[in-house]
């Protein structure tokens, strides 16, 4: 496997951890009693999710400039 899907495969583990804590996030918020500082860490840690996925998708764009 090389470092280009290596990448890919990173990404699609990232997006599925992302699209599980959107689902966490909806069912907490949904609930009677809301843990308002779990629910601002979940909702920290989907951004870094998303930031990291963009990077990694930058990533894989070539540098022409190079």
């Amino acid at each position: 496997m090389n470092n280009e899907e290596q990448i890919e495969t990173r990404i699609i583990e990232l997006e599925t951890e992302h699209r599980d804590l959107d689902t966490a996030i909806k069912r907490m918020a949904e609930g009677v009693y809301v843990d308002q500082i779990q629910l601002k860490r979940l909702k920290k840690k989907k951004l870094q999710l998303k930031d990291t996925i963009a990077k990694l998708r930058s990533s894989l764009i070539p540098d022409f400039t190079a």
